[in-house]
């Protein structure tokens, strides 16, 4: 499977993505050290971004998580990565989480590939909910749900606890399928 958009393609991380991985955290560590701690501390080095590929590889071809891949279709950069999470295959609902690396942002590429990976969702994984949930202060995410039509539905408290910092209250968006 690969979406592709402009410049860019998404694809379904690869057993071979490990050092771009790694090259991508380390870059935007600044970025992710907050809302992707875990990320973070599983790819700063390849042997990690390595073990952290394969589980990953795992997990999508077990539908446990989906870990997409955004990269530049010239240079073949990794710049950017778009979870689906927190699967219930009972309600059929999934969470996006994205990073997108610092050269990237704001140029439209997060909120095309949450675009086109809700279609996927939508169709090929049969999802009828998907999630975003994001502080209020990302003004950037705030844009990429409400660009996808994204509906704020309510103040989540105490939802994410940042290394070293008190919990944050978190925004849930939402968006559904539409029934035919």
């Amino acid at each position: 499977m690969q979406l592709n958009f402009g410049s860019y393609r998404i694809t379904p991380i690869h057993p071979k993505d490990g050092w771009s991985v790694c090259n991508f955290a380390v870059a935007n560590e600044d970025r992710l050290k907050r809302y992707f701690p875990k990320t973070l501390e599983q790819n700063l080095t390849p042997d990690l971004s390595n073990i952290f590929v394969d589980k990953k590889t795992k997990q999508f071809e077990s539908k446990e998580e989906f870990l997409f891949t955004l990269k530049e279709n010239e240079s073949h950069k990794l710049v950017g990565l778009v979870y689906i999470k927190e699967l219930n295959w009972d309600t059929k609902q999934g969470e996006f989480a994205y990073c997108i690396d610092y050269n990237v942002e704001g140029k439209g590429v997060t909120t095309e590939a949450v675009k086109l990976l809700s279609e996927y969702a939508f169709e090929t994984l049969s999802l009828k909910a998907l999630q975003i949930i994001v502080h209020k202060s990302n003004l950037g995410s705030i844009k990429v749900a409400e660009n996808n039509n994204f509906t704020w539905i309510k103040t989540l408290k105490n939802e994410h606890t940042p290394p070293g910092e008190q919990p944050l209250n978190m925004e849930l968006y939402e968006l559904y399928k539409e029934i035919e």
